[in-house]
């Protein structure tokens, strides 16, 4: 949204970028800004046109997609919630920590590692190789084995490659053998095994969630469809923990994976027919159709539609598209390469840490609250239910605060600058992080004064309603400096969600294994108290990262943008010398 004001003159023409588009009635043909002087009289599309002439080089000349708008809250959803299984396979598990330990004869720290490894493993699977620039050091290491686990094969470079509908059936297919296999045994070693093998194939949902968040969604838009994106990994800390206290509770615990069998084939049915292909690397704005291992009812019948409606098929742009199309075998480097970035890990280590008090807190619960007030399973799972209805709040009320702070007259309508609804916008010159962050940083301090009040609480045995109130508080809090940060390094990296996902899923899971595991011990040597002070310190301690990104962020993805360019640059003229040499 534009204003001509005195302000407007001395602002960089590309500060724009995270404008919000949220109040346009229409996708792709109203441009969401306030007439100037010239336009006014002008048509919708008249002005549209004007815009983008007059800002060639900041504003995409074409949509970037051609899914309108419910179509994309569609996909999203579905995304979304087969991104629950993740959350959920982890969650579902803690009020049945207990029973397992009994049942198995071993020791609550025995099956507090499965939880561990779990994370662990959570954090590895999705991490594979994308384009991000740097084809020197990439060619370099090709066919080196990195033993990270199964899922190495899966996310991030393979769906970036071979599709997201590929990656997701081999993420549902794994999954589903891990579950029938939990199911069916009795021994702890493969509980520990299997719950590893179920990790690969659940985490992978995740980061191709995100992938659907930035194939579809502008930076303008990505706010006000995170809500779509989120619901699904919200439902685990919400939903997850009672629907595995009531089955441990009244059918024992291994029914929890009979159930998570049975959902993960319902929800792989959908997927397999209604779920279309959008990685903008096999099908661009949607507008080309996918390659054969990607096609599905959805696409056949929306492809068709198109034609009636005289939507022919650029067969240029499909063929230069179809170059993109491999089935390869990825490694990590790609993720790697993400978080050696400084701002990318600034960011990613808050976000990590963030997660962490939120893994720390949900696993620390069960044992708190069983030995402190002496509930059974099905009361410890109701103990989870404010914390994830926390989480649910900041869902949908986060996204807005996001383009609202972006719209805001501070960042917006004092910029000479228009935003046109579903066009990209370059961010190269655009502060992205201070409008991301001036939203996160108080959730994170909301976080850290939540965490040390419900460790206190916890620590003096106060009335119940004292940590209910600081869970719930600790998830809207924890969640919104998340799903925040999340949005930012998709922001960071637009041409590879999955991949930045990925390297989030890294430090996120890797940092809340270690909070589980250390939350126990420390709880019994210092308190729960000083144990949960000491994690909201450490976390407090990693807002600095976020503060040195709002300073200096902008700066640092511009160097890396050139040494990109550079390295890009170089491939392009090696390739050209060789095509000279061959010719000669």
């Amino acid at each position: 949204m534009v204003q001509e004001d005195s302000e407007s003159k001395d602002a960089h023409p590309a500060d724009v970028g995270c404008l919000s588009a949220a109040e346009s009635t229409s996708e792709g043909t109203k441009p969401d800004v306030l007439p100037n002087k010239e336009a006014k009289g002008a048509s919708d599309t008249e002005m549209q046109v004007n815009i983008v002439d007059q800002h060639k080089g900041v504003l995409a000349e074409e949509d970037y997609s051609v899914f309108t708008t419910n179509q994309k809250r569609a996909i999203m959803v579905i995304g979304s919630l087969t991104a629950w299984l993740s959350p959920m396979t982890g969650s579902i598990y803690y009020p049945a920590l207990n029973s397992i330990a009994a049942s198995l004869h071993v020791t609550s720290s025995k099956v507090n590692l499965t939880v561990t490894t779990y994370l662990i493993v959570q954090g590895l699977a999705p991490m594979s190789k994308s384009d991000l620039g740097f084809p020197s050091i990439l060619s370099e290491t090709r066919g080196t084995t990195h033993l990270i686990g199964i899922e190495s094969l899966l996310i991030a470079g393979f769906s970036d490659k071979a599709g997201r509908r590929p990656a997701y059936f081999i993420c549902f297919v794994i999954y589903i053998i891990a579950n029938l296999a939990l199911a069916l045994q009795n021994s702890y070693v493969a509980l520990l095994v299997l719950r590893m093998l179920q990790s690969a194939g659940s985490s992978g949902t995740v980061a191709l969630a995100q992938g659907l968040v930035g194939d579809l969604a502008t930076s303008s838009e990505r706010g006000k469809y995170v809500a779509y994106a989120s619901v699904g990994t919200l439902l685990g800390p919400t939903v997850s923990p009672i629907i595995g206290g009531v089955i441990s509770q009244y059918c024992g615990w291994h029914w929890i994976f009979w159930f998570l069998l049975i959902l993960s084939c319902a929800f792989f049915v959908v997927l397999a027919l209604f779920l279309p292909e959008t990685c903008r690397k096999l099908v661009g704005d949607g507008s080309v159709p996918p390659p054969w291992t990607c096609v599905n009812i959805t696409d056949t019948l929306r492809h068709k539609e198109r034609a009636q409606d005289g939507h022919v098929v650029d067969e240029e742009k499909k063929a230069e598209l179809r170059k993109n199309f491999k089935l390869i075998f990825p490694n990590p480097l790609g993720t790697l390469l993400v978080l050696a970035d400084l701002e990318s890990a600034l960011i990613l280590i808050a976000t990590g840490l963030a997660v962490s008090c939120f893994y720390a807190i949900s696993t620390g619960a069960s044992v708190a609250f069983r030995d402190l007030y002496g509930f059974d399973d099905l009361y410890v799972s109701l103990m989870f239910l404010p914390i994830g209805v926390g989480g649910v709040v900041s869902v949908f009320t986060t996204g807005k605060l996001i383009d609202w702070n972006c719209e805001h007259r501070r960042h917006a309508k004092r910029l000479n600058f228009p935003v046109v609804k579903n066009r990209q916008t370059d961010l190269s010159t655009f502060p992205i992080e201070a409008a991301r962050l001036q939203i996160a940083l108080p959730m994170f301090l909301l976080g850290v004064g939540s965490i040390i009040g419900y460790g206190w609480m916890m620590d003096h045995k106060v009335s119940l309603a004292g940590p209910i109130v600081m869970l719930f508080i600790l998830g809207y809090s924890l969640i919104a400096a998340s799903q925040t940060l999340n949005v930012l390094i998709i922001d960071i990296y637009p041409g590879q969600p999955a991949t930045a996902t990925a390297a989030n899923n890294v430090t996120r899971c890797l940092l809340g294994a270690v909070a589980t595991a250390a939350i126990g011990p420390m709880s019994k040597a210092m308190g729960n108290g000083w144990a949960y002070t000491t994690l909201a310190l450490i976390f407090l301690a990693t807002c600095a990262g976020p503060l040195a990104t709002m300073k200096y962020g902008m700066a640092w993805r511009q160097a890396r943008k050139q040494k990109e360019d550079m390295a890009r640059k170089q491939k392009e003229d090696k390739k050209a010398d060789k095509a000279a040499i061959t010719k000669g």
